[in-house]
């Protein structure tokens, strides 16, 4: 691959020749890197061709590493805010002594109900989240929430209520590979992302199918793209799954051996006028039989969905169609379909979601954390909707929140509303951040406390989701820690430790264990923790404080992974036995968070057998349940209710798409982005002519809560009526030299929480209406 310098590197400085092994951290499959380094900075970067799942594949944003390690925003001191609004510098030990006497003290005057979690990790740094839940339980907090709570909760709750397990499809080896919503080549999604796609466009035994309004990259390489109209995919995949039924294209022998509800299902889609949704969702109704026709006659079948479904209208609707289309013709646990993955650690167990009010077997009663306190919103994955937090603050209910506690994450940037946002976290009595930089909800927070780096500490991901061979990757650090910066493990240790939960006696025992070897620490931490409940209660901490005293140097916050190790080989002993992994729990405990630490490119920990995926699916019998009669009845809406519209704003923004010149927002300083325009909003060429606009005039876009102004973008690929807007812009960085840089628009200063879905709340970004007009021509 091509070699780039990175950010203000010296022309002419020489390289380290070593190149040491990290991974990327823009996306969730953390590709694995090589990189040289020179100074303390990050000057080349290459694919990794010993990491076990992206094997050297590598795209162009991996180069973008050293503008986060080097941000010119980083803090390197924990920071108090002032009456004024202002900032002041204090040292470690007042800022963990006060958060954790004003934390105290909220629990004790309302509970720690009233305290909310939000966050847990970037992309690519979830190793603190497993410290997190040890200041958690101290405070005891029931209410959570993070970025998965505004785009996967809904896929989530349907995943749950139809199998019971995650899922992840083979695109490698399908032979037909269906994209919702997404735009792989940008997005990725699975492993060697553009690698695939290219091999898929070239072979004449296989298709592929996007179902997206725009004709993005992926679009673009696709046999068949049902470019619906903006809003309306619940039409197009309710016509495609009536079709399978309609014309006789389901596995009915299939079905009726692995699932239950068919009946019921086909009864509802055998009474859906094909034709008439074609005509909604504005895509030809020959080329869905065709493509119907395609995917029922297909040996294997993948389909994955992405943020264009998943935060629209009906997206938790969308989600259960989606799984109908490839659950009808029966492409399920076989090479080139969708699989039951193996988790290291499951972030989204099926057993947390919950039901509606009344109805989940407790007698009627919402059991404690259903719900969230004020609005009611159902909790999904132990996380309440992002876009009822203002609603859950901003208010006089005695439930309200009064606090939270905010680990690298952003939500002022990333959450609908902004501005109520921005006054939500003002109202509370206390908020506290964790993270890298002074971000825009750093810069709301009542005290904030500077983490070291991804590359400065042992780090990892848990977005594990491949099938069969499922890899992690335990990073080693790059750079020792910025001076007066702590791990996420360290504050969670001083802070449990501040609230009178543990102290030296919890660690002197297994101090004295962890120097005699993994084994002897392994039998004394299950005597300990046997006999001390705190020691079993707050067990990450203890494992840092004792077992990360051993680990080599900047290892340490790596110990929670050894307690993961252990409960992983327990409860999944046959596939982490194929992986190598066998033996007598502890054995095997040992020789997975011994491989961890040895193989700096990552570990395949688990390896299954198309079997198992049956077996993954924790449903009576293991059979798939194709009928959830919430989603039936909102299926029965679509005759009568047609996405809106709204005269006053004509137009509908797509808030947030993937783009070559986009990144995440860790990595806040844009001057990376040397070519080409920044942050358009592009718009096709007709909608321009109608407002007087051409190419690089500057407009402003109104919606119903504030407004914003971009440069147009000329683009074909987008249907009349339908503009976009790139995600990760719209940060307000402090460059070096103190200037306040904001480059591009922030999507959230535009977006409304109302708009959301009724079944899990997240947002309906991809359908944001909004008014345009011309301001002036480029200069």
């Amino acid at each position: 691959m091509t070699q780039y310098k990175a950010n203000e590197a010296p022309m002419n400085a020489p390289l380290a020749s070593e190149w040491k092994k990290t991974a990327c951290i823009i996306c969730s499959l953390n590709c694995g890197l090589e990189v040289q380094t020179e100074g303390g900075r990050i000057v080349k970067a290459r694919g990794d061709k010993d990491h076990p799942t992206s094997q050297g594949y590598v795209c162009e944003k991996s180069q973008r590493m050293d503008f986060y390690q080097n941000g010119a925003d980083r803090i390197t001191s924990p920071k108090r805010r002032r009456a004024d609004g202002g900032y002041e510098d204090i040292d470690w030990a007042t800022a963990i002594r006060e958060i954790a006497e004003k934390l105290a003290a909220i629990k004790s005057r309302h509970g720690g109900a009233s305290i909310l979690y939000y966050g847990g990790g970037s992309q690519g740094n979830h190793l603190g989240g497993t410290y997190a839940d040890s200041t958690i339980k101290a405070l005891g907090v029931v209410y959570r929430s993070n970025a998965l709570a505004q785009e996967k909760t809904g896929e989530a709750w349907v995943q749950g209520k139809m199998m019971g397990c995650g899922v992840h499809g083979d695109f490698e080896h399908a032979e037909v590979s269906v994209f919702l919503g997404k735009n792989p080549f940008q997005s990725h999604g699975f492993a060697r992302t553009r690698v695939i796609l290219r091999e898929i466009q070239k072979d004449p035994n296989r298709s592929m199918v996007v179902i997206d309004p725009r004709r993005s990259e992926t679009a673009e390489m696709a046999d068949y793209h049902l470019a619906v109209r903006p809003g309306t995919d619940a039409w197009c995949l309710t016509a495609l799954a009536a079709i399978l039924v309609q014309e006789g294209l389901v596995a009915k022998a299939w079905l009726d051996a692995h699932t239950t509800g068919y009946a019921r299902v086909a009864e509802v889609l055998q009474r859906i006028s094909v034709p008439e949704y074609a005509e909604t969702c504005g895509v030809d109704v020959a080329l869905l039989h065709q493509v119907a026709e395609r995917i029922a006659k297909a040996k294997s079948v993948s389909m994955i969905e992405d943020l264009g479904v998943q935060m629209n209208l009906h997206s938790t609707l969308n989600s259960y169609l989606n799984r109908l289309v490839w659950l009808l013709p029966g492409h399920y646990a076989r090479p080139g379909t969708n699989n039951a993955f193996v988790p290291m650690l499951n972030l989204s167990s099926s057993k947390r979601e919950t039901a509606a009010k009344g109805g989940n077997g407790t007698g009627g009663k919402a059991r404690p954390g259903a719900h969230s306190p004020v609005t009611g919103a159902k909790v999904i994955m132990g996380l309440i909707p992002c876009n009822v937090i203002p609603e859950e603050i901003l208010t006089d209910h005695p439930d309200r929140f009064r606090a939270m506690f905010i680990e690298s994450a952003n939500p002022v940037h990333s959450l609908a509303d902004s501005q109520r946002m921005r006054q939500a976290l003002r109202a509370l009595d206390l908020s506290v951040v964790i993270d890298v930089a002074m971000t825009e909800t750093a810069r709301q927070a009542d005290y904030v406390l500077p983490a070291t780096s991804q590359f400065e500490k042992a780090e990892a991901t848990f977005f594990n989701l491949e099938f069969p061979r499922n890899g992690f990757h335990l990073r080693q650090p790059l750079f020792p820690p910025r001076p007066g910066t702590l791990t996420e493990a360290e504050m969670h240790a001083r802070l449990v430790e501040a609230l009178g939960e543990l102290d030296a006696r919890h660690y002197r025992f297994l101090r004295h264990a962890a120097r005699l070897g993994r084994t002897a620490f392994g039998l004394a931490f299950a005597w300990k923790a046997a006999r001390d409940q705190q020691v079993a209660r707050y067990a990450p901490v203890v494992l840092y404080r004792t077992l990360g005293e051993t680990l080599p140097a900047g290892m340490a916050p790596a110990a929670s992974l050894w307690g993961i190790s252990q409960l992983f080989v327990r409860h999944q002993r046959t596939a982490a036995a194929r992986a190598g992994f066998g033996g007598s729990v502890l054995a095997a405990g040992n020789r997975l968070f011994d491989a961890l630490l040895t193989q700096p490119s990552g570990v395949i920990y688990a390896v299954s057998e198309y079997a198992d995926s049956w077996r993954a699916v924790r449903l009576p019998d293991h059979k798939i349940n194709l009928c959830i009669e919430e989603m039936l009845a909102e299926l029965a809406t679509l005759d009568s209710k047609r996405p809106p519209q709204d005269a006053e704003y004509p137009f509908i923004l797509s808030a947030g798409e993937r783009r070559s010149d986009t990144s995440n927002t860790s990595i806040r300083d844009a001057s990376w982005h040397r070519r080409g325009t920044f942050g358009t909003l592009r718009m096709h060429p007709s909608d321009a002519r109608q407002i007087g606009c051409d190419e690089g005039d500057w407009v402003r876009m109104t919606t119903r809560r504030g407004q914003a102004e971009a440069l147009i973008e000329l683009c074909e690929d987008l249907q009349p009526g339908h503009v976009s807007l790139p995600n990760g812009h719209g940060l307000d960085y402090t460059a070096a030299d103190g200037t306040l840089v904001h480059q591009g628009v922030s999507l959230n200063e535009l977006t409304n929480a109302a708009d959301r879905d009724p079944f899990a709340g997240t947002p309906w970004h991809k359908y944001v209406p909004v008014r345009i007009e011309r301001l002036r021509a480029t200069v």
